[in-house]
């Protein structure tokens, strides 16, 4: 693959909510990749590269806003973009 463009420099915290203070628009027009202690994941919601967690979905639970409830999964997070 000659990809000619730049791809931005993956923050440290991202976050797919767009009401988030974390949400990046910029980062996530490209497909990003989590792993956590060596496993990849696919349902991430949130990640902390530094603080060593991710927040996926608890399954179909919602809280009162709406949006899904989040279980934070701590380790090693490694981002890339695939």
């Amino acid at each position: 693959m000659n990809d000619t463009t730049q791809l931005p420099p993956l923050p440290d915290r991202l976050s797919i909510n767009p009401r988030s203070r974390h949400h990046n628009a910029e980062v996530l027009q490209h497909e990003v990749g989590i792993k956590l202690n060596d496993k990849e994941y696919t349902n991430v919601e949130e990640y902390c590269i530094s603080e060593g967690w991710i927040g996926v979905a608890s399954g179909k639970a919602l809280d009162r806003k709406g949006n899904p409830l989040l279980i934070k999964l701590k380790g090693k997070v490694e981002a890339f973009y695939k």
